[in-house]
Protein backbone atom coordinates (compact mmCIF):
# COMPACT_ATOMS: atom_id res chain seq x y z
CA UNK A 1 0.00 0.00 0.00
CA UNK A 2 2.85 2.39 0.80
CA UNK A 3 4.28 1.57 -2.62
CA UNK A 4 0.98 2.21 -4.38
CA UNK A 5 -0.44 -1.34 -4.41
CA UNK A 6 -4.06 -2.21 -3.72
CA UNK A 7 -4.94 -4.02 -0.53
CA UNK A 8 -5.27 -7.75 -1.19
CA UNK A 9 -8.29 -9.76 -0.15
CA UNK A 10 -8.09 -11.02 3.38
CA UNK A 11 -9.36 -10.37 6.89
CA UNK A 12 -12.00 -7.66 7.12
CA UNK A 13 -11.52 -6.83 3.43
CA UNK A 14 -15.23 -6.53 2.60
CA UNK A 15 -16.41 -4.85 5.80
CA UNK A 16 -15.43 -1.31 4.86
CA UNK A 17 -18.76 0.51 5.04
CA UNK A 18 -18.79 3.92 6.63
CA UNK A 19 -21.79 6.29 6.68
CA UNK A 20 -21.60 9.64 4.91
CA UNK A 21 -24.18 12.42 4.88
CA UNK A 22 -26.62 12.68 1.99
CA UNK A 23 -26.60 15.93 0.11
CA UNK A 24 -30.35 16.01 0.77
CA UNK A 25 -29.65 15.86 4.51
CA UNK A 26 -27.41 18.91 4.19
CA UNK A 27 -30.18 20.81 2.38
CA UNK A 28 -32.62 19.92 5.18
CA UNK A 29 -30.12 21.19 7.74
CA UNK A 30 -29.67 24.48 5.85
CA UNK A 31 -33.46 24.90 5.55
CA UNK A 32 -33.88 24.20 9.28
CA UNK A 33 -31.09 26.66 10.12
CA UNK A 34 -32.82 29.30 8.00
CA UNK A 35 -36.09 28.64 9.82
CA UNK A 36 -34.39 28.93 13.22
CA UNK A 37 -32.29 31.91 12.01
CA UNK A 38 -29.13 29.98 12.88
CA UNK A 39 -25.69 30.59 11.45
CA UNK A 40 -23.94 27.45 10.16
CA UNK A 41 -20.18 26.91 10.40
CA UNK A 42 -17.77 24.37 8.93
CA UNK A 43 -14.58 22.65 9.98
CA UNK A 44 -12.18 20.24 8.30
CA UNK A 45 -10.02 17.76 10.17
CA UNK A 46 -6.38 17.58 9.05
CA UNK A 47 -5.26 14.09 7.93
CA UNK A 48 -8.53 12.67 9.25
CA UNK A 49 -7.84 9.02 8.40
CA UNK A 50 -4.62 9.04 10.41
CA UNK A 51 -6.72 9.56 13.56
CA UNK A 52 -8.43 6.17 13.30
CA UNK A 53 -7.41 3.27 15.53
CA UNK A 54 -7.13 -0.14 13.87
CA UNK A 55 -8.65 -3.19 15.53
CA UNK A 56 -7.16 -5.64 13.03
CA UNK A 57 -3.59 -6.65 12.33
CA UNK A 58 -2.52 -4.92 9.12
CA UNK A 59 1.00 -5.15 7.66
CA UNK A 60 2.64 -3.11 4.92
CA UNK A 61 5.89 -3.37 3.02
CA UNK A 62 8.72 -1.05 3.96
CA UNK A 63 8.40 2.16 1.93
CA UNK A 64 11.09 2.99 -0.66
CA UNK A 65 14.13 4.86 0.72
CA UNK A 66 13.11 3.93 4.28
CA UNK A 67 14.09 0.27 4.29
CA UNK A 68 15.90 -1.06 7.33
CA UNK A 69 19.30 -2.50 6.50
CA UNK A 70 19.24 -4.70 9.59
CA UNK A 71 15.71 -6.03 8.96
CA UNK A 72 15.41 -5.81 5.20
CA UNK A 73 13.16 -8.86 4.99
CA UNK A 74 10.65 -7.56 7.58
CA UNK A 75 7.29 -5.85 7.10
CA UNK A 76 5.71 -3.07 9.18
CA UNK A 77 2.67 -3.42 11.43
CA UNK A 78 0.28 -0.47 11.41
CA UNK A 79 -0.83 1.02 14.74
CA UNK A 80 -3.18 3.54 13.15
CA UNK A 81 -5.20 3.82 9.95
CA UNK A 82 -3.44 4.75 6.75
CA UNK A 83 -4.55 6.55 3.60
CA UNK A 84 -5.36 3.90 1.01
CA UNK A 85 -6.35 1.32 3.61
CA UNK A 86 -9.86 0.00 3.11
CA UNK A 87 -10.66 0.19 6.83
CA UNK A 88 -9.48 3.82 7.11
CA UNK A 89 -12.84 5.52 6.55
CA UNK A 90 -14.66 3.22 8.95
CA UNK A 91 -12.22 3.49 11.86
CA UNK A 92 -12.12 7.30 11.43
CA UNK A 93 -15.90 7.45 11.68
CA UNK A 94 -15.81 5.22 14.77
CA UNK A 95 -13.21 7.46 16.40
CA UNK A 96 -15.18 10.64 15.66
CA UNK A 97 -18.60 9.23 16.59
CA UNK A 98 -17.34 7.75 19.88
CA UNK A 99 -15.74 11.09 20.75
CA UNK A 100 -19.00 12.96 20.12
CA UNK A 101 -21.11 10.42 22.01
CA UNK A 102 -18.76 10.64 24.98
CA UNK A 103 -19.36 14.40 25.01
CA UNK A 104 -23.15 14.13 25.51
CA UNK A 105 -24.14 14.08 21.82
CA UNK A 106 -26.84 11.75 20.55
CA UNK A 107 -26.91 10.16 17.13
CA UNK A 108 -29.76 10.70 14.66
CA UNK A 109 -32.21 7.80 14.42
CA UNK A 110 -32.09 7.45 10.63
CA UNK A 111 -28.99 9.45 9.77
CA UNK A 112 -25.86 8.09 11.44
CA UNK A 113 -23.87 11.15 10.37
CA UNK A 114 -26.10 13.51 12.35
CA UNK A 115 -25.21 14.29 15.97
CA UNK A 116 -27.22 16.53 18.29
CA UNK A 117 -26.71 17.94 21.75
CA UNK A 118 -29.37 19.66 23.83
CA UNK A 119 -28.60 22.15 26.56
CA UNK A 120 -31.75 23.51 28.13
CA UNK A 121 -33.87 24.99 25.36
CA UNK A 122 -30.94 25.27 22.96
CA UNK A 123 -29.77 22.75 20.37
CA UNK A 124 -26.34 22.05 18.83
CA UNK A 125 -26.28 20.17 15.51
CA UNK A 126 -23.27 18.48 13.90
CA UNK A 127 -23.40 16.95 10.39
CA UNK A 128 -20.43 14.80 9.30
CA UNK A 129 -19.19 13.99 5.80
CA UNK A 130 -15.91 12.08 6.22
CA UNK A 131 -13.50 14.87 7.31
CA UNK A 132 -15.86 17.76 6.51
CA UNK A 133 -18.13 18.84 9.37
CA UNK A 134 -21.05 21.29 9.44
CA UNK A 135 -22.26 22.57 12.78
CA UNK A 136 -24.63 25.20 14.10
CA UNK A 137 -26.56 26.02 17.25
CA UNK A 138 -29.46 28.10 18.46
CA UNK A 139 -27.02 29.92 20.75
CA UNK A 140 -23.52 31.13 19.88
CA UNK A 141 -22.04 29.82 23.14
CA UNK A 142 -22.77 26.25 22.01
CA UNK A 143 -20.92 26.86 18.74
CA UNK A 144 -17.89 28.17 20.62
CA UNK A 145 -18.07 25.19 22.96
CA UNK A 146 -18.18 22.78 20.00
CA UNK A 147 -15.23 24.49 18.35
CA UNK A 148 -13.08 24.27 21.48
CA UNK A 149 -14.07 20.65 22.04
CA UNK A 150 -13.07 19.59 18.50
CA UNK A 151 -9.79 21.54 18.64
CA UNK A 152 -8.88 19.82 21.90
CA UNK A 153 -9.08 16.40 20.23
CA UNK A 154 -8.25 16.93 16.55
CA UNK A 155 -6.12 19.27 14.48
CA UNK A 156 -8.41 21.43 12.36
CA UNK A 157 -7.52 22.96 8.99
CA UNK A 158 -10.54 25.14 8.17
CA UNK A 159 -13.00 26.77 10.53
CA UNK A 160 -15.45 29.54 9.76
CA UNK A 161 -18.86 30.29 8.31
CA UNK A 162 -20.24 27.67 5.94
CA UNK A 163 -19.63 28.76 2.36
CA UNK A 164 -18.51 25.63 0.47
CA UNK A 165 -19.55 22.04 1.15
CA UNK A 166 -19.25 19.07 -1.23
CA UNK A 167 -18.80 21.51 -4.10
CA UNK A 168 -21.99 23.40 -3.20
CA UNK A 169 -21.60 27.13 -2.67
CA UNK A 170 -23.64 28.37 0.29
CA UNK A 171 -24.34 32.03 0.91
CA UNK A 172 -25.77 33.03 4.28
CA UNK A 173 -27.19 36.48 4.93
CA UNK A 174 -29.32 38.01 7.65
CA UNK A 175 -32.46 37.40 5.57
CA UNK A 176 -31.89 34.08 3.80
CA UNK A 177 -29.56 31.30 2.71
CA UNK A 178 -28.85 30.23 -0.85
CA UNK A 179 -27.30 27.11 -2.39
CA UNK A 180 -25.83 27.30 -5.88
CA UNK A 181 -23.04 26.01 -8.15
CA UNK A 182 -22.31 29.07 -10.27
CA UNK A 183 -18.57 28.46 -10.32
CA UNK A 184 -19.06 24.84 -11.35
CA UNK A 185 -21.42 25.83 -14.19
CA UNK A 186 -18.83 28.22 -15.60
CA UNK A 187 -16.16 25.54 -15.38
CA UNK A 188 -18.38 23.07 -17.22
CA UNK A 189 -19.11 25.48 -20.06
CA UNK A 190 -15.40 26.18 -20.46
CA UNK A 191 -14.40 22.52 -20.19
CA UNK A 192 -16.74 21.31 -22.93
CA UNK A 193 -16.29 24.32 -25.21
CA UNK A 194 -19.83 25.66 -24.80
CA UNK A 195 -18.92 29.25 -23.87
CA UNK A 196 -19.54 30.58 -27.37
CA UNK A 197 -22.80 28.73 -28.03
CA UNK A 198 -26.17 30.46 -28.30
CA UNK A 199 -28.14 30.27 -25.01
CA UNK A 200 -31.63 28.80 -24.88
CA UNK A 201 -34.36 29.17 -22.26
CA UNK A 202 -35.45 25.50 -21.86
CA UNK A 203 -33.28 22.43 -21.06
CA UNK A 204 -35.27 20.07 -23.28
CA UNK A 205 -37.87 20.34 -26.01
CA UNK A 206 -41.39 19.02 -25.23
CA UNK A 207 -41.27 17.29 -28.60
CA UNK A 208 -38.17 15.25 -27.72
CA UNK A 209 -38.71 11.55 -28.38
CA UNK A 210 -35.45 9.79 -27.54
CA UNK A 211 -34.92 6.25 -28.84
CA UNK A 212 -31.90 3.96 -28.72
CA UNK A 213 -31.07 4.18 -32.43
CA UNK A 214 -32.66 6.79 -34.67
CA UNK A 215 -30.25 6.26 -37.54
CA UNK A 216 -28.00 9.22 -36.71
CA UNK A 217 -24.20 8.77 -36.54
CA UNK A 218 -22.56 7.42 -33.37
CA UNK A 219 -20.47 9.65 -31.10
CA UNK A 220 -17.61 8.86 -28.71
CA UNK A 221 -18.83 7.19 -25.53
CA UNK A 222 -16.02 8.65 -23.39
CA UNK A 223 -16.88 12.24 -24.27
CA UNK A 224 -20.63 11.67 -23.90
CA UNK A 225 -20.25 9.96 -20.53
CA UNK A 226 -17.98 12.75 -19.32
CA UNK A 227 -20.66 15.33 -20.07
CA UNK A 228 -23.37 13.25 -18.40
CA UNK A 229 -21.27 12.62 -15.30
CA UNK A 230 -20.55 16.32 -14.92
CA UNK A 231 -24.25 17.19 -15.23
CA UNK A 232 -25.31 14.51 -12.74
CA UNK A 233 -23.24 16.29 -10.09
CA UNK A 234 -24.84 19.60 -11.00
CA UNK A 235 -28.38 18.39 -10.24
CA UNK A 236 -27.48 18.58 -6.53
CA UNK A 237 -28.58 22.24 -6.71
CA UNK A 238 -30.42 22.43 -10.05
CA UNK A 239 -33.80 20.63 -10.00
CA UNK A 240 -34.73 22.32 -13.28
CA UNK A 241 -32.42 20.01 -15.26
CA UNK A 242 -32.92 16.76 -13.35
CA UNK A 243 -35.44 15.28 -15.82
CA UNK A 244 -33.52 16.17 -18.98
CA UNK A 245 -30.20 14.95 -17.55
CA UNK A 246 -31.79 11.71 -16.40
CA UNK A 247 -33.27 11.12 -19.83
CA UNK A 248 -29.95 11.68 -21.61
CA UNK A 249 -28.15 9.47 -19.07
CA UNK A 250 -30.09 6.44 -20.33
CA UNK A 251 -28.14 6.45 -23.60
CA UNK A 252 -24.55 6.23 -22.37
CA UNK A 253 -24.05 2.98 -24.26
CA UNK A 254 -23.61 3.61 -27.98
CA UNK A 255 -24.82 7.25 -27.89
CA UNK A 256 -25.97 8.86 -31.12
CA UNK A 257 -25.61 12.35 -32.48
CA UNK A 258 -29.22 13.12 -31.56
CA UNK A 259 -28.47 12.26 -27.92
CA UNK A 260 -25.39 14.50 -27.93
CA UNK A 261 -27.50 17.30 -29.37
CA UNK A 262 -29.93 16.93 -26.46
CA UNK A 263 -27.04 17.11 -23.96
CA UNK A 264 -25.63 20.22 -25.63
CA UNK A 265 -29.06 21.84 -25.35
CA UNK A 266 -28.78 21.40 -21.56
CA UNK A 267 -25.43 23.22 -21.63
CA UNK A 268 -26.96 26.01 -23.71
CA UNK A 269 -29.70 26.29 -21.09
CA UNK A 270 -27.06 26.47 -18.32
CA UNK A 271 -25.42 29.33 -20.18
CA UNK A 272 -28.79 31.12 -20.18
CA UNK A 273 -29.34 30.47 -16.44
CA UNK A 274 -25.90 30.30 -14.72
CA UNK A 275 -26.98 32.17 -11.59
CA UNK A 276 -29.98 30.15 -10.42
CA UNK A 277 -29.91 29.15 -6.76
CA UNK A 278 -32.02 27.38 -4.17
CA UNK A 279 -33.49 30.04 -1.89
CA UNK A 280 -34.15 29.36 1.80
CA UNK A 281 -35.69 32.43 3.50
CA UNK A 282 -35.09 32.90 7.21
CA UNK A 283 -37.98 32.57 9.63
CA UNK A 284 -40.04 30.52 7.16
CA UNK A 285 -42.48 27.82 8.28
CA UNK A 286 -41.66 24.10 8.24
CA UNK A 287 -44.85 22.70 6.71
CA UNK A 288 -43.80 19.44 5.07
CA UNK A 289 -45.40 19.03 1.64
CA UNK A 290 -44.54 16.59 -1.16
CA UNK A 291 -45.67 16.37 -4.77
CA UNK A 292 -45.46 13.31 -7.00
CA UNK A 293 -46.38 12.56 -10.59
CA UNK A 294 -45.84 9.88 -13.23
CA UNK A 295 -46.41 9.48 -16.94
CA UNK A 296 -47.67 6.26 -18.52
CA UNK A 297 -45.26 4.16 -20.60
CA UNK A 298 -43.52 7.35 -21.69
CA UNK A 299 -40.06 5.92 -22.40
CA UNK A 300 -40.14 4.73 -26.00
CA UNK A 301 -37.29 2.20 -25.64
CA UNK A 302 -38.84 -0.17 -23.08
CA UNK A 303 -42.22 1.49 -22.41
CA UNK A 304 -41.52 2.00 -18.72
CA UNK A 305 -43.01 4.98 -16.92
CA UNK A 306 -41.08 7.91 -15.45
CA UNK A 307 -42.07 9.51 -12.17
CA UNK A 308 -41.04 12.75 -10.50
CA UNK A 309 -41.27 14.03 -6.94
CA UNK A 310 -40.48 17.18 -5.00
CA UNK A 311 -40.42 17.80 -1.24
CA UNK A 312 -40.81 21.20 0.42
CA UNK A 313 -40.23 22.49 3.94
CA UNK A 314 -42.46 25.53 3.77
CA UNK A 315 -41.12 27.46 0.74
CA UNK A 316 -37.79 25.57 0.81
CA UNK A 317 -37.21 22.83 -1.74
CA UNK A 318 -35.07 20.19 0.01
CA UNK A 319 -35.45 17.04 -2.08
CA UNK A 320 -36.38 16.08 -5.64
CA UNK A 321 -35.93 13.27 -8.14
CA UNK A 322 -37.13 11.88 -11.45
CA UNK A 323 -36.63 8.17 -12.10
CA UNK A 324 -37.65 5.52 -14.54
CA UNK A 325 -39.78 2.85 -12.86
CA UNK A 326 -38.32 -0.64 -12.60
CA UNK A 327 -41.20 -2.49 -14.24
CA UNK A 328 -43.77 -1.89 -16.97
CA UNK A 329 -47.12 -0.92 -15.44
CA UNK A 330 -50.48 -1.85 -16.91
CA UNK A 331 -52.34 1.38 -16.18
CA UNK A 332 -51.81 5.03 -15.34
CA UNK A 333 -53.25 4.40 -11.86
CA UNK A 334 -50.56 1.80 -11.16
CA UNK A 335 -47.86 4.22 -12.36
CA UNK A 336 -49.19 6.91 -10.03
CA UNK A 337 -49.24 4.54 -7.05
CA UNK A 338 -45.62 3.51 -7.67
CA UNK A 339 -44.68 7.20 -7.75
CA UNK A 340 -46.69 7.86 -4.60
CA UNK A 341 -44.97 5.02 -2.72
CA UNK A 342 -41.49 6.29 -3.61
CA UNK A 343 -42.43 9.85 -2.72
CA UNK A 344 -43.95 8.76 0.58
CA UNK A 345 -40.83 6.77 1.54
CA UNK A 346 -38.65 9.85 0.99
CA UNK A 347 -41.15 11.93 2.96
CA UNK A 348 -40.96 9.61 5.97
CA UNK A 349 -37.18 9.91 5.95
CA UNK A 350 -37.41 13.72 5.92
CA UNK A 351 -39.99 13.61 8.68
CA UNK A 352 -37.68 11.55 10.87
CA UNK A 353 -34.86 14.01 10.21
CA UNK A 354 -37.10 16.78 11.48
CA UNK A 355 -37.97 14.70 14.54
CA UNK A 356 -34.27 14.55 15.35
CA UNK A 357 -34.30 18.36 15.14
CA UNK A 358 -37.20 18.32 17.67
CA UNK A 359 -39.66 19.53 15.02
CA UNK A 360 -43.21 18.16 15.21
CA UNK A 361 -44.70 17.49 11.76
CA UNK A 362 -48.05 16.00 12.78
CA UNK A 363 -49.86 18.70 10.82
CA UNK A 364 -47.85 18.01 7.68
CA UNK A 365 -49.58 16.42 4.72
CA UNK A 366 -48.72 14.70 1.51
CA UNK A 367 -50.43 15.95 -1.59
CA UNK A 368 -50.31 14.05 -4.86
CA UNK A 369 -51.37 16.01 -7.87
CA UNK A 370 -51.76 14.49 -11.32
CA UNK A 371 -49.68 16.77 -13.54
CA UNK A 372 -47.26 16.34 -16.40
CA UNK A 373 -43.77 15.36 -15.26
CA UNK A 374 -42.10 18.17 -17.18
CA UNK A 375 -44.22 20.73 -15.35
CA UNK A 376 -42.87 19.69 -11.94
CA UNK A 377 -39.71 21.66 -12.54
CA UNK A 378 -40.10 24.97 -14.33
CA UNK A 379 -37.25 26.66 -16.17
CA UNK A 380 -36.38 29.02 -13.32
CA UNK A 381 -37.52 27.40 -10.09
CA UNK A 382 -39.68 24.60 -8.82
CA UNK A 383 -43.24 25.54 -9.56
CA UNK A 384 -45.97 22.97 -9.10
CA UNK A 385 -48.82 23.76 -11.50
CA UNK A 386 -51.87 21.93 -10.24
CA UNK A 387 -54.32 20.59 -12.77
CA UNK A 388 -57.54 19.59 -11.03
CA UNK A 389 -57.77 16.08 -12.44
CA UNK A 390 -57.24 14.05 -9.28
CA UNK A 391 -56.06 15.14 -5.84
CA UNK A 392 -55.98 13.30 -2.54
CA UNK A 393 -54.30 13.98 0.79
CA UNK A 394 -52.85 11.68 3.42
CA UNK A 395 -52.66 13.21 6.90
CA UNK A 396 -50.21 11.86 9.48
Amino acid sequence: MVQGYNQGEGIDYGETFTPVARIGASRILIAFAAHMEMKLYQMDVKSAFLNGYLKDEVYVMQPPSFESEEFSNHVLKLDKAFYGLKQATRVWYERLSNFLLENSFRRGKVDNTLFLKSKGEHLLIVQVYVDGIIFGATHNDLCNECSKMMRSEFEMSIMGELNLFLGLQIKQTSNDAMIHQQKYVKELLKRFGMNSTKPIDTPISPLTRSVMDDGSPSVKEKSYRGMIGSLLYLIASRPDIVFSVGLCARFQTKPKESHLKAVKRIFRYLKHTPDLALWYPRGSNLNLVAYADADYAGFLVDRKSTFGMAHFLGPCLVSWATKKQHSVVMSIVEAEYVAAASCYARLLWIRQQLKDFCVDTRDAFLSFVIIQVLLIFSKTHVNIKEQNILTFDITF
